[in-house]
């Protein structure tokens, strides 16, 4: 039996591949036209958040029976063609959560202690102290948008540093609340009440473009807004409108509408906007769990 690995994989992930007598085939980030003739012999397909797994992708895979994603969004797979064709779809949802909850509460600091523009400034010989003044995230109030595993990661942590908790979420789990001293609210109250907001929503109907023109001129002139869910989550000319016009302190960004974001984009204007490169599952930690769940999940599919 064939997999196709068709994006960086941990090398243990690899390894499972092949004590299960699979057969792996490694080509990073085919296009779609390489994919189409990659897949015309194999079981298995496992990608990272690229390439794209297209419906023509799927139907030129007769013995395909499962497509894995090593991570947690399913974007750039057409699960609807999947589920017509009886082809499984499978993830790892819970090995990136810690990872991405450490670069919001990264993002976090950076932009309340103008971390990455001290560093900009010094590199370009400049002693901008005066410049540099920012504030303690202690006693302060995060509203984390999204309680899941990711929201539930970031409020350990905030409650590690003192802060205090308000928190979104249409499915309110009160018990997990509980344990990090969180407190449910409404929307509104939270961006209102919050002196950062943090995103950790999935990407669906319901919440593109939640974070909108509307909805950032609610929150405070002091707050941060940090997002490292979805690009679309956020109505980026609204938040560059934002920025402008002083309706918000800040950013910390790891996710954008449009990625890679392009060169000179009004984003990248900004002295108190941190940006970074959709990294949030990029630790070495996140891509071996990921890596090495996914593998053990087309294993047991192909293998039964």
């Amino acid at each position: 039996m064939k997999v196709l690995v068709a994006a960086p994989l941990h090398e243990k992930a690899i390894q499972v591949l092949k004590d299960a007598g699979l057969e792996v085939i490694y080509e990073e980030y085919p296009d779609e036209d390489r994919l189409v003739e990659l897949v015309k012999d194999v079981e298995a397909i496992i990608v990272r958040s690229k390439p794209k797994v297209t419906r023509r992708v799927i139907e030129s895979a007769p013995k395909l029976k499962v497509i894995a994603r090593a991570g947690v969004g399913l974007d750039n797979i057409d699960v609807e063609a999947a589920k017509e064709k009886g082809i499984e779809v499978v993830n790892a949802p819970a090995a990136s959560s810690r990872s991405v909850a450490e670069l919001a509460v990264g993002l976090m600091f950076s932009v309340a202690r103008k971390i990455a523009f001290a560093d900009r400034k010094m590199r370009e010989g400049v002693w901008a102290k005066k410049e540099a003044m920012g504030i303690e995230l202690e006693g302060k109030t995060i509203g984390i948008i999204g309680f899941g595993r990711i929201g539930y990661q970031v409020a350990k942590i905030a409650n590690a540093l003192g802060m205090n908790i308000l928190l979104y979420d249409p499915y309110p789990n009160e018990e997990r609340a509980k344990e990090v001293n969180g407190k449910f609210v409404d929307l509104e109250t939270l961006l209102k009440e919050s002196d950062v907001v943090t995103i950790h929503v999935p990407l669906v109907e319901s919440t593109y473009h939640l974070i909108n023109e509307e909805r950032l001129k609610l929150m405070k002139k002091t707050a941060i807004l940090i997002n490292t869910s979805r690009g679309p989550v956020v109505d980026t000319n609204a938040l560059v409108k934002a920025l402008k016009e002083g309706w918000i302190a800040g950013a910390g960004l790891d996710v954008f509408e449009e990625e890679p974001l392009p060169k000179d984009h009004p984003l990248t204007k900004f002295d108190n906007v941190v940006l970074t490169p959709h990294i949030g599952a990029s630790t070495v930690e996140a891509q071996e769990r990921a890596g090495v769940e996914v593998a053990e999940k087309v294993v047991k599919i192909l293998k039964g």
